[in-house]
């Protein structure tokens, strides 16, 4: 069982209440806060805290008569119709009072207010856990036990949102996923709903954090155990002298990538892994003992960043015709490099840059892989403003005459294609994860809209109309996920060469149907939210901001088009391989 499932708030909501541990916690009944309800003197209820606004009408952005009609009334299914997280985050705790008495708010304040908050909360929650497990038994009886140390009936985890979420977090049996799973799931939710769900708007509007971009954030998921799950199995511990959960496999990774896309936002999710994901692969693989000591614990410890540069403004999903050259000088020491990459993810704020360049004739036989460090003489990044994942860092790199010592050469000479396609698969696998977890926000933003809004005097998915798109979104979420289980589980019982073989067509087949999916659901979750969905900010804030993003998975790794097209000649080399068995 999940002892320690939780709502995905909680977090936020422990930190939201840390800051009345040292005060007295105060609590009112609602005859109270009704008795606030004038001129100079307004109280409001949200979710069973207590806000005292006399002093904010005049600058609330919708006008003080909106928020005047409201005084001294529970206003919390009114304040989720037109509000995102961001708006409590920023004026929450300058606004707040006091709470409910006897209210779920009032509760965890009193927790978080005891010296032991800590301990109190996992208790709480582990007698939770405790109850719901004696009720499902309840009402099915005990749970089988099965041959293999899989899942069966676990504890509901989440929000709760039917197909909100997998649905093994939803009571549904697993041959996939196991204890350590469940455990690592919880790691991960409770670290973005603390370090990054909280921020993830500001980012997108200041396109990043900063000018240091994640790395104060990378160097804390370091920290917490989490980050060198990046690159995947198994885990990297010769370079960071740090244990990762126990059997690591290629689910945990699927649900890191997962918990991390929870935000909402494909250029956050970028941001903080769209470059060293693919970045750094080339290098633990094909790098020199050397280049990889020199380069792989700085990244994955958060201390510097690596990109992946092989896109160019004359080349995307045709690799092979890529044009930035690098020869060799004189004395046989450095690569001279010069050429363009365009759309690289990270690019302005990488310390290194794995690049695929021309070391010898046309076509992928002439394709080498270098490492270029970003203070190389030469070197000059622009950062790109695109259609969407503003906070990704997209950026556009010049390299004239740039000297890179032949150490830095990834591998072999001209063998640079292999690399690439090696790197491939794994690429499109952790796209598929983001853009089935994107999908699935729309989804389940959309359900918890239309079960509050109403319109023509009844909530939003009491019309036939409105659950047939959500009934659609579902259906295609759904099998999708199954898919992408199927094919992890190929990748936990496969060695790299078997699945480079077997399953480049499948996976990219899935990237295509992912990506169809979330541009399906981001439109229809759009047309429930209606022009709260055309807004940037509010209730529709990650619908509106996803819809921008679902160009970034439709085309890169590969577009839709030459995924269709690779998947199915990968199935006809297939037939014709079996035929001569």
């Amino acid at each position: 069982s999940d002892t320690s499932q939780t709502l995905s708030l909680r977090s936020t909501i422990t930190d939201i209440h840390s800051s009345i541990m040292t005060e007295e916690l105060k609590t009112y009944t609602m005859e109270e806060v009704e008795k606030h309800n004038k001129e100079g003197d307004m109280w409001v209820v949200i979710q069973g805290e207590v806000f005292d606004i006399s002093d904010f009408v005049d600058a609330h952005p919708g006008g003080r008569k909106v928020l005047a009609v409201e005084a001294g009334k529970d206003v919390s299914k009114k304040y989720e119709l037109f509000h995102g997280t961001d708006v409590m985050l920023k004026y929450g705790p300058r606004l707040r009072i006091g709470y409910v008495a006897g209210s779920k708010a009032a509760k965890a304040a009193a927790r978080a207010s005891k010296p032991n908050a800590e301990e109190a909360e996992e208790k709480y929650f582990a007698k939770r856990s405790r109850a719901i497990e004696k009720t499902l038994s309840s009402m099915f009886g005990p749970p089988p036990k099965p041959d293999q140390d899989v899942l069966i009936r676990t504890n509901p985890y989440g929000q709760l949102v039917p197909y909100g979420d997998p649905a093994w977090y939803q009571t549904l049996n697993s041959p996939y996923y196991k204890k350590t799973h469940v455990e690592w799931r919880q790691k991960c939710r409770a670290w973005m709903d603390k370090h990054v769900t909280p921020f993830v708007k500001e980012w997108n509007e200041n396109y990043g954090p900063g000018e240091d971009g994640y790395k104060p954030i990378l160097q804390q998921l370091f920290k917490d155990g989490i980050m060198p799950a990046c690159v995947g199995p198994p885990w990297p511990k010769n370079y960071v002298g740090i244990d990762g959960p126990k059997d690591f496999d290629a689910f945990h990774e699927l649900i890191f990538i997962d918990e991390m896309s929870r935000c909402g936002s494909g250029g956050v999710t970028w941001g903080l892994l769209g470059g060293i994901t693919i970045g750094l692969p080339p290098v633990i693989h094909f790098g020199s003992e050397e280049l990889k000591k020199r380069v792989v614990p700085g990244v994955l410890t958060g201390q510097k960043v690596i990109c992946l540069c092989i896109t160019e403004p004359w080349a995307g999903s045709d690799v092979a015709g890529l044009q930035t050259t690098a020869k060799k000088s004189k004395c046989g020491k450095y690569y001279v490099v010069n050429g363009s990459k365009k759309w690289i993810t990270n690019g302005v704020w990488s310390d290194y840059y794995t690049v695929a360049v021309r070391t010898g004739g046309p076509g992928p036989k002439g394709i080498s892989l270098l490492l270029i460090e970003k203070d190389m003489e030469g070197v000059s990044t622009r950062h790109m403003k695109c259609m969407g994942v503003w906070a990704s860092g997209t950026t556009y790199i010049n390299f004239e005459d740039v000297k890179v010592p032949v150490g830095n050469l990834i591998g072999k000479e001209n063998k640079g294609w292999k690399y690439v396609m090696y790197n491939f698969n794994h690429e499109r696998w952790g796209l598929i994860c983001q853009t089935l977890r994107f999908a699935r926000v729309c989804y389940e933003e959309a359900f918890k809209y239309a079960s509050i809004r109403k319109t023509f005097g009844r909530p939003l998915i009491k019309h036939q109309s409105i659950r047939m798109k959500l009934a659609e979104m579902i259906r295609k979420i759904e099998s999708a996920q199954s898919w992408l289980e199927a094919l992890t589980f190929q990748l936990t019982t496969m060695n790299k060469k078997e699945q480079n073989m077997k399953l480049g067509g499948a996976i990219a087949l899935l990237k295509t149907h992912a990506s169809k999916t979330f541009e399906f659901c981001a439109r229809e979750a759009a047309q429930i939210f209606g022009g709260a969905a055309y807004t940037r900010g509010g209730v529709g804030e990650k619908v509106e901001r996803l819809y921008r993003d679902v160009r970034a998975y439709a085309i890169p790794g590969g577009s839709e088009e030459i995924m269709m097209d690779f998947g199915s000649r990968e199935a006809v080399k297939k037939f014709e391989r079996f035929a001569r068995m």
